[in-house]
Parts: C-alpha cells; sequence; structure tokens
C-alpha cells in the first residue's frame, strides 16, 4: 500500500466516529477536580509531550485545581515578549500556511484549498473585506501553550459561531480532509483595526472540548447553530491592544488570521512547518 493510499486510510474512521459526543466526554474528564483522576491525567500528558513546565506561571503541575486549568496555564510574562511592531504570533505552535488568498479560496495542503466564505459562516458580505487578502494558519499542537493573543490593537465589531464536525487539524488530516476548516466547528472574531478589517478564526477540532473568548467566556449555544453576535451596538466596546489574551482552546486546535489586500507582507523567513511562539513579529504593514 502506498504512503499516500495509508495516510487516507488513517483519517477514515474520524468520519465514523462520534466526534462531537466524544469531545465533551474528554471535556467532562478535563474539567474533573478529583486529584486522582486530574493529577494522573496531567502527569501522563507531561510526559507524553515533555512539557517545560519552567516557562509555567505556576510551575508545580500538582497545584492545577483540573486538567483544563492545567492545559490553559498562563506562562511567565518574561517568556514570550510581544514585539512592538507590525504584526504579533497570535499563538505558540507551527505554521501551517500562510500566503494570498484567491479570490475566495484559501490554501489548506497540497491539493486541497476551501472557501473564504463558508469559513468565515457564509455571508459574501462578511467576507468581501478579505477577498485577495492574505492569511495565516497557525497549528497547536497538545504540547503548545493554548491561549489566544491579539495579532494587533483591535475593537471587537462582531463574533460568529459556526457549528460543524470536529476532525483533528493535524497535517495528516489537513492534507486528507478536503476543506477541513472550513467544516469543523469554529469561531469567528471580526475586528476593527487601523489595517482595515482583520478576523480571528478560533477553529475546533477532535477532543476541543471548548473555544473560549474573554468577551465571551465558553462559546457552547445550546443548539449548535450558526449565531451571530454585534458588539457595536454595546455601551461598553470589547478593544483590546496588540498581545493582550483574545480566547483559549480547552484542548488543541488552530488559529487563522485574516487580513484585506495590500495591508500586511508576512515575515519572509515563514514558511509551512516553521515554529512559532506568541508575540514574535509574524509581519510588516503594508501601508
Amino acid at each position: 500500500m502506498t504512503e499516500p493510499a495509508l495516510e487516507r486510510l488513517q483519517v477514515l474512521p474520524q468520519y465514523a466516529v462520534p466526534q462531537h459526543l466524544l469531545s465533551r466526554a474528554i471535556g467532562l474528564l478535563a474539567e474533573s477536580r478529583w486529584p486522582l483522576v486530574k493529577n494522573a491525567f496531567i502527569r501522563f500528558f507531561l510526559r507524553r509531550y515533555g512539557i517545560d513546565m519552567s516557562l509555567a506561571l505556576e510551575e508545580n503541575p500538582d497545584n492545577y485545581a483540573s486538567f483544563n486549568e492545567f492545559f490553559t496555564r498562563p506562562l511567565k510574562p518574561e517568556v514570550r515578549p510581544i514585539t512592538d511592531q507590525g504584526i504579533a504570533c497570535p499563538a505558540d505552535g507551527t505554521m501551517s500556511q500562510l500566503g494570498a488568498i484567491a479570490e475566495d479560496r484559501i490554501f489548506q495542503a497540497k491539493g486541497h484549498d476551501y472557501s473564504l466564505t463558508q469559513l468565515l459562516g457564509g455571508d459574501s458580505d462578511r467576507a468581501a473585506p478579505f477577498r485577495n487578502g492574505q492569511f495565516a494558519t497557525v497549528y497547536l499542537a497538545p504540547r503548545d501553550y493554548h491561549r489566544v493573543h491579539m495579532p494587533c490593537a483591535g475593537t471587537l465589531r462582531e463574533m460568529v459561531y459556526v457549528p460543524g464536525r470536529l476532525f483533528s487539524v493535524n497535517q495528516l488530516t489537513a492534507g486528507h480532509v478536503p476543506g477541513l476548516f472550513a467544516r469543523n466547528e469554529r469561531v469567528v472574531a471580526f475586528f476593527d483595526t487601523e489595517l482595515g478589517p482583520m478576523a480571528v478564526v478560533l477553529v475546533g477540532a477532535m477532543v476541543v472540548a471548548s473555544i473560549e473568548t474573554v468577551w465571551a467566556g465558553i462559546v457552547a449555544p445550546p443548539r449548535r447553530r450558526l449565531q451571530y453576535v454585534d458588539y457595536r451596538p454595546r455601551q461598553q466596546a470589547v478593544a483590546l491592544d496588540r498581545g493582550e489574551e483574545m480566547g483559549r482552546f480547552r484542548l488543541g486546535s488552530t488559529v487563522i488570521v485574516l487580513f484585506g489586500p495590500d495591508r500586511v507582507r508576512w515575515q519572509p523567513a515563514l514558511r509551512p512547518g516553521s515554529r512559532l511562539c506568541m508575540g514574535e513579529q509574524l509581519a510588516t504593514l503594508a501601508t
């Protein structure tokens, strides 16, 4: 059997498993505060992924009340300095893809792209400012820091919850699940910035128990259906600075950042597979 055929075979079970049921069950386990359960879960994770706890604000893994609290642990401020220029990386992780949006198509992996409009919830008016713009896709592996921060200063305009599947979002599935990021459950945050509109998409994945934002908490509508929340009429605007936390994943996934045409230029050294640290400079301003 050829390697591509073997990889496709490895992905097939994800179509059959009850993705949401499995993810919610693991989410309940991750919320357990019983020391015997949560400490065993944390210790296994530390061994499996070789996590460096010296970077964490709280270095003792036993002091976390639950696995989720450990997983979303804050880091010491000095280990992730925030660039004071251009666009900051929103998360620790690996650069999956970056580049230009071709009309309404975003590159996913060799042989696959997906619809910008579908990624943002299916409304062509919301997608219009980003057509022919720029995108960057950052994959967060289980070992990574799982808080998401602002690429640049912005004021929240709207949040869209888009229901969907929960395929894994690693390199294997990106190469073999068509339209992966526009199929998975996700939260889209639209911001007004000095560069014009910016969208930050938090993509759910297999065993991701939930997606959380600093302004709405855990985003978990009682019914999994498309939901729009307009933040513009609110008396208190949600304004966040570059590098300020905007959300987090309770178990890992992917962040996609979108800008309009002629707004940013990605750093020339960045490539798919580049390791990234939250706060480092991803792009310079094109204007």
